[in-house]
């Protein structure tokens, strides 16, 4: 998988009107509500998500406060779509993974972590949006937090299920390790070599399925 790339700058548009509809879908603009979320993914992935002002998003889609708070009445609704769109993006990219390697753990195993591996060597690479977004909101309780959980826990099930299949004991045991080497992986293609994270990821998690199963 790569990271989801925004688009570029914008410059500022007035809201669509009948007139601005006529001709080709070609020439339509991009949703406005795609494009806060395009301005807000690239910005907060960048810079962090708390170090990014409501302004910096308004100015970098080229819309209006009062555009930017009909779509979403907080920061905090903005950070939550941001997180949500980049979960579903990431989902998506397993689901097809597993799907190709039905029944083929290591197959499926070498594949995703040579996604990740491919995603660290991206340029602008901040490690992984989720443990970035924990970090900065430490509560369980708020939105960011429950999507970031719900994501993770997403994650484990996932593996674990796939475990399942090819009768790993303990399976959750064995997908919660898998996760923690993914996190460990994330951090390592941002703080160190990332052309070593997808080889380095796959022998770790054959080592573990191995020694588990």
């Amino acid at each position: 998988m790569t990271q989801p790339v925004a688009h570029a700058p914008i410059e500022p548009l007035d809201e669509p009107t009948g007139a601005a509809l006529e001709g080709s879908l070609d020439a339509r603009p991009l949703p406005v509500r795609d494009r806060i979320l395009n301005a807000a993914t690239a910005l907060f992935y960048a810079e962090g998500i708390r170090a990014v002002s409501a302004d910096k998003i308004i100015q970098a889609a080229g819309i209006t406060k009062v555009t930017f708070y009909r779509y979403f009445p907080s920061k905090d609704d903005l950070v939550v779509a941001y997180l949500e769109n980049r979960a579903a993006w990431e989902r998506a990219g397993i689901s097809h993974v597993l799907a190709r390697a039905a029944n083929h753990p290591s197959i499926a195993l070498g594949l995703v972590a040579r996604a990740l591996g491919d995603e660290a060597c991206t340029p602008g690479f901040r490690g992984c949006a989720f443990l970035n977004a924990g970090a900065e909101y430490p509560d369980p309780e708020h939105p960011v937090r429950v999507v970031v959980d719900e994501h993770r826990r997403w994650g484990i099930r996932t593996a674990r299920e796939a475990l399942e299949k090819i009768g790993v004991p303990d399976a959750e045991s064995v997908a919660e390790e898998l996760m923690m080497l993914r996190d460990g992986a994330m951090i390592s293609g941002y703080v160190s070599d990332p052309a070593t994270v997808g080889q380095n990821l796959f022998k770790a998690g054959r080592a573990v399925i191995q020694y588990r199963g």
